[in-house]
């Protein structure tokens, strides 16, 4: 089972390089990320044209996350527990054969010293809590996003560029490694340990030719789930293309 995940920066706007890629690489579930509709507005048709179910948690403008699968999304749960008032739709959960699966838009938290970063770290100890639950019940989950966590110095291009931003503050990395210390495996790292494996190029500055990336689109995997992972990687081509995200796919395979 071949799991990707895509920040796409409008569902919209994103739906043909999106196209490409379900036609080219044919993943089993892909998580989406910042589709930017409301449900009623995403795209449904043309990506079940392709053989998948679409299971879409959406807002007008900013946000909305969406699973993508060529089997049944079984027991969904929209929006993240913990906090009833929150509004904002990042987070979708589902069922796709023996995998339960998650597609997370964290807060970005900029800039910090003020109530963005807050809402950031509260929500990052919500799904923290989320990720306990679901492995006190020892399912196998993959939990793939965009984190907006560069969890160490080697996930940026400019270490002390990025020194004062949300994503590579002390409080953000933190929460992320204590949720890799409840017991999961960041799949990108099983098998490229290496410095410089991106995931996210901004559109200024010529960072993309220039290889000034960052590495903030994430898999971890419950134990279950990491006792089956045999390949995991960046597709890089996506972001390559014209009017492209400024994000790229990144994916784990999982053995049946």
């Amino acid at each position: 089972m071949k799991i990707a995940t895509w920040n796409v920066n409008s569902i919209k706007a994103r739906l043909p390089h999106v196209i490409d890629y379900l036609r080219d690489e044919a993943p089993d579930v892909v998580l989406l990320q910042e589709t930017k509709v409301v449900d009623e507005a995403f795209p449904a048709l043309e990506i079940e044209d392709l053989g998948y179910n679409v299971t879409a948690h959406g807002q007008k403008t900013y946000n909305g996350v969406a699973i993508l699968s060529k089997q049944p999304i079984d027991d969904v749960m929209r929006g993240l527990p913990g906090d009833d008032s929150d509004e904002q739709a990042r987070y979708v959960e589902g069922t796709v054969g023996t995998v339960r699966v998650a597609s997370i838009y964290l807060p970005n938290g900029n800039p910090i010293g003020t109530e963005k970063f807050t809402y950031k770290l509260s929500w990052m100890a919500r799904l923290r809590s989320r990720m306990q639950e679901l492995l006190e019940l020892e399912e196998t989950c993959v939990f793939g996003g965009d984190y907006n966590v560069c969890p160490t110095d080697i996930d940026v291009f400019d270490p002390p560029g990025f020194a004062g931003d949300a994503l590579c503050q002390p409080e953000s990395r933190n929460l992320f490694r204590s949720m890799v210390y409840l017991g999961l495996t960041d799949a990108l790292r099983v098998y490229h340990p290496e410095p410089g494996v991106y995931s996210y190029w901004d559109y200024q500055r010529g960072a993309w030719p220039k290889d000034h990336g960052l590495r903030i689109d994430h898999l971890l995997l419950t134990p279950q789930a990491a006792d089956r992972l045999k390949a995991a990687d960046v597709d890089r081509r996506p972001r390559g293309k014209e009017k492209a995200s400024d994000h790229t796919p990144v994916w784990c395979e999982l053995e049946e």
